[in-house]
């Protein structure tokens, strides 16, 4: 089968390597892609906000599955624009897409559903939220209604931080992801992704990452869209993962189809691991970026198939989805500047060098080609992935990757995986 993936960045590397390897695959196109992605796929130039451009090309190229990487076009409803033309599709409709575009949404329909999650409130002004701030104590945790890029959430530890963020996101930091602010009761606890396919009807699991969001070691500094990550997460054990099935994910996706918005693609669950057992903290509409990375590592299905199970609302013959035993970690290089304004254009080399350890895989997620060479072309830039016994292991094969690689005006964290090493030395 022919099929086109949307996407340019570590993600969309991840999904192209595996799809590539399906023998079911006969072409596979990545628009725009990145030059890892070109290792595996002929990278198009295509405007996915354009749909009806999308849907001509599908049309032209003869595909039979279009996989969608990132939210703002599932958000933005490129899903119904291909379904409509009999497209088979992986990812969900606008209006299910709302899951990740809307945090009020998904508040509303955990209430509706009686889904365990945070208190909350949602506020359309600077007035109203300073009003209801004081109803949720500290820490208070502040969140932009709509896409930000994961970085639209701010944990305020005093009052004149909380009125900091409110002010920053009423005023337009966020643009219009900021038009609405949701309040929400800070939970303690441990977070951890958990990953499940649907096809509007049938659920399957598919396992657990844990993501290091803070930009620098220790967990400190700003979020950012992601780290490092590594899978799976253990401390979702057996019992918390059926409690999160049961309680989240099938609500969730009953609800939905119960009022006419059937979900069809990957629901990534951001979980709080609470006293009370899990709580959902939010829903994503796509693979995690850089969770899809260890997932796909440790996937031994083929991707091509279990993709178009789903989009062809086939996910019941199926079956289970099998992972391998072994551990995955990734850790990102990114840019000097990042989560701010990234340093563009240095010079990366030493990616085969890195290639040549045992169970590693470099997944470009923002690069680009000048005259040949390979340089940062955004604020994540590299994902250095590695497999392993234990997650021990995999952190060790990772880092010494990372350092077989050159990369002068990058960074990265040193601590990817710190807390499941500490449980796992005892």
């Amino acid at each position: 089968m022919n099929i086109l993936l949307l996407g340019s960045g570590g993600r969309e590397h991840a999904l192209s390597w595996k799809l590539a390897q399906s023998p079911r695959v006969e072409k596979l196109y990545a628009a725009p892609g990145n030059p890892g992605i070109a290792d595996h796929a002929e990278c198009v130039s295509l405007d996915a906000t354009r749909h009806q451009e999308v849907v001509a090309f599908c049309a032209a190229r003869d595909i039979h599955l279009v996989v969608i990487g990132p939210e703002a076009p599932l958000v933005d409803g490129l899903a119904n624009a291909l379904r409509a033309a009999d497209i088979p599709v992986f990812g969900p409709d606008k209006a299910a897409a709302q899951l990740e575009g809307s945090k009020g949404f998904t508040k509303d329909l955990c209430a509706r559903a009686n889904i365990p999650t945070a208190a909350y409130v949602r506020t359309t002004s600077l007035a109203e939220a300073r009003a209801e701030l004081p109803k949720f104590g500290l820490p208070v945790v502040i969140k932009a209604d709509g896409l930000a890029a994961g970085k639209g959430v701010i944990i305020a530890e005093t009052e004149s931080q909380a009125d900091a963020a409110l002010v920053d996101m009423f005023s337009g930091s966020f643009g219009a992801a900021g038009a609405e602010v949701v309040l929400e009761e800070f939970m303690v606890g441990e977070e951890v992704s958990f990953f499940a396919l649907t096809d509007g009807t049938a659920i399957v699991p598919m396992g657990s990452a844990q993501d290091h969001k803070r930009v620098s070691d220790g967990d400190t500094g700003p979020n950012t869209g992601g780290m490092g990550a590594y899978s799976p997460a253990r401390v979702l054990d057996e019992v918390c993962e059926r409690q999160a099935m049961e309680r989240i994910i099938l609500p969730t996706v009953y609800t939905l189809a119960s009022e006419g918005t059937p979900y069809n693609g990957v629901l990534y669950a951001g979980l709080m691991l609470t006293s009370e057992g899990p709580k959902l903290v939010e829903y994503n509409a796509r693979f995690g970026d850089p969770e899809c990375q260890v997932l796909m590592m440790r996937l031994e299905d083929d991707l091509a198939e279990l993709l178009l199970a789903v989009a062809e609302g086939k996910l019941a013959d199926y079956g289970a989805i099998t992972m391998r035993d072994e551990c995955a970690l990734t850790v990102v290089m990114a840019a000097n500047g990042y989560p701010g304004t990234p340093e563009k254009g240095g010079a990366i080399s030493g990616i085969d060098a890195a290639e040549a350890g045992e169970g590693v895989k470099v997944f470009h997620a923002g690069t680009a080609l000048n005259d040949g060479a390979l340089v940062a072309n955004g604020g994540r830039v590299l994902n250095v992935t590695a497999l392993g016994s234990s997650i021990a292991e995999a952190q060790a094969r990772a880092y010494k990757a990372v350092d077989a690689i050159s990369f002068p005006t990058g960074f990265c964290r040193r601590d990817i995986g710190w807390r499941e090493v500490a449980r796992e030395a005892g």
